[in-house]
């Protein structure tokens, strides 16, 4: 008998790309403050902070489902140095939109299996995302138009939505964009026999 999965988020973008793909999962956000986490781990480079906070969700939610494989992930978005988080309101998103406007910043997404408490698997993605010049009225009808999901990405924008139309150009996976790189996960989740294949 397989082990049950159980995504530790409750993001709709990565829980569709899970069914999407056909997989049978549970749903448990992990109860953790990744501020308070982040903040406790000094300067730490984008990765690394996507890797941690991904391992810390994974293994929250793994200690309450003793036999489970687990999915924890997290994504950050990284410009010149800086790592930005969801925007707090419609003013941070316009900020946030004008300040990637003509740049390239980078959406690191990791994921990290656990079972029983403990990691069994890490992976981590980079996406090299740049944004066309933006007009700041544009910027405001484009936030207009999709509202409060706006908040709901680091960057202020649902690539999968009219949120493609901010961008010039991508390099990297479009999965790891959403948030859950699905084919190195996929992988994983076969080669332990949690899935079929």
């Amino acid at each position: 008998m397989t082990s049950p999965l159980v995504l530790a988020s409750a993001s709709p973008f990565r829980k569709a790309l899970l069914e999407n793909a056909g997989l049978t999962f549970d749903v448990e956000s992990a109860q953790i403050d990744e501020r308070a986490v982040e903040a406790a781990l000094g300067d730490l480079n984008p990765e690394d902070v996507a890797t941690i906070l991904a391992e810390a969700k994974a293994q929250d939610v793994s200690e309450r489902n003793p036999g489970a494989i687990v999915i924890g992930s997290d994504q950050t978005l990284s410009l010149d140095g800086a790592i930005y988080h969801k925007p707090a309101d419609m003013d941070e998103a316009r900020r946030r939109l004008l300040a990637l406007s003509g740049k390239t910043h980078d959406l690191t997404s990791a994921i990290v299996l656990a079972k029983d408490g403990e990691t069994i698997w890490r992976h981590m993605s980079v996406a090299r995302m740049t944004m066309r010049d933006l007009d700041p009225g544009f910027i405001g009808r484009h936030l207009s138009n999709v509202g409060d999901e706006a908040l709901s990405s680091v960057g202020a924008y649902q690539f999968e939505g009219e949120g493609i139309q901010l961008f010039e150009r991508i390099d990297g996976d479009y999965f790891a964009i959403i948030g859950l790189p699905m084919l190195p996960l996929l992988a994983q989740l076969r080669d332990l026999g949690a899935i079929d294949g």
